[in-house]
């Protein structure tokens, strides 16, 4: 009984982050709308941050949802199938770049980051964990993504996450963002100069579905001076070769067998 009282509970702060959104709760603010003591509260939650169900962030102290938790959210959706496609060659481009390789998945008017793959240079950006949710336009992944959108949705998106993007990414203003998505287009892969974190640098790429509609992202994350022009041109390179892969992939799986 005490043990089904537990799972009940824990399903039950899920469930609060679930309809909390993005931007998480306290734990004070956990315990007050469940009617646990604090106690409780911190035990709960403590575990399910252990399991990967919930993170922390370090800045507003509030929770919200993990990697495990979109993981099992995801496992019905073709973003889950894609990622189990994906990680192989994910970790090809770890090895192969020595940097950090992301696979995000576009969520509404966010991008969801499901994995990191990390390469064997010392120096790793620590700025995007798995479960980590950013709003379109901020990162070379979610940029990527907005630019692959059409015009009256980037307007749309833009508009939507304007607050967020001022109170969070100061420089992630609607000029840069609008000047990344032409060089985009223009380039089929986005460098994102440090918008935002000053000397993080990244490249991205969208990735589309067998209908041709983005659905996610690949992108190579380093400090500045491993990503010059040459080397940014070669990675972005290699990320729409790899992001055709994976869209190949998905085509081959959809046709079955012999097809």
């Amino acid at each position: 009984v005490a043990g089904a009282q537990t799972l009940r509970r824990g399903l039950a702060v899920l469930r609060l982050l679930t309809r909390a959104g993005p931007g998480g709760l306290r734990m004070g603010e956990i315990g007050r709308r469940l009617e646990l003591n604090k106690a409780t509260a911190i035990r709960l939650t403590r575990t399910l941050l252990e399991e990967g169900f919930v993170v922390r962030d370090s800045v507003s102290s509030c929770y919200r949802l993990g990697p495990e938790a979109f993981a099992i959210g995801l496992a019905t959706e073709p973003s889950y199938t894609l990622l189990r496609l994906a990680a192989p060659l994910l970790r090809t481009l770890a090895a192969e770049s020595g940097d950090t390789v992301f696979f995000s998945v576009l969520h509404g008017y966010e991008n969801i980051c499901l994995s990191r793959d990390e390469g064997d240079f010392p120096i790793r950006n620590q700025l995007i964990k798995a479960g980590d949710r950013w709003p379109l336009g901020v990162g070379a992944g979610a940029c990527a993504l907005l630019a692959a959108l059409d015009d009256r949705q980037i307007d749309d998106v833009l508009a939507r996450n304007a607050s967020m993007r001022v109170e969070r990414f100061p420089r992630c203003t609607d000029e840069a963002i609008r000047q990344l998505i032409d060089q985009t287009r223009r380039m089929g892969y986005c460098v994102q100069p440090g918008l935002v974190i000053e000397g993080s640098w990244a490249v991205g790429v969208p990735v589309h579905d067998t209908e041709g509609r983005p659905v996610a992202s690949i992108s190579i994350a380093a400090i500045e001076p491993r990503l010059g022009p040459a080397r940014s041109a070669a990675l972005g390179s290699r990320l729409v070769q790899a992001s055709a892969e994976l869209t190949d992939l998905q085509m081959s799986i959809s046709q079955g067998p012999g097809a």
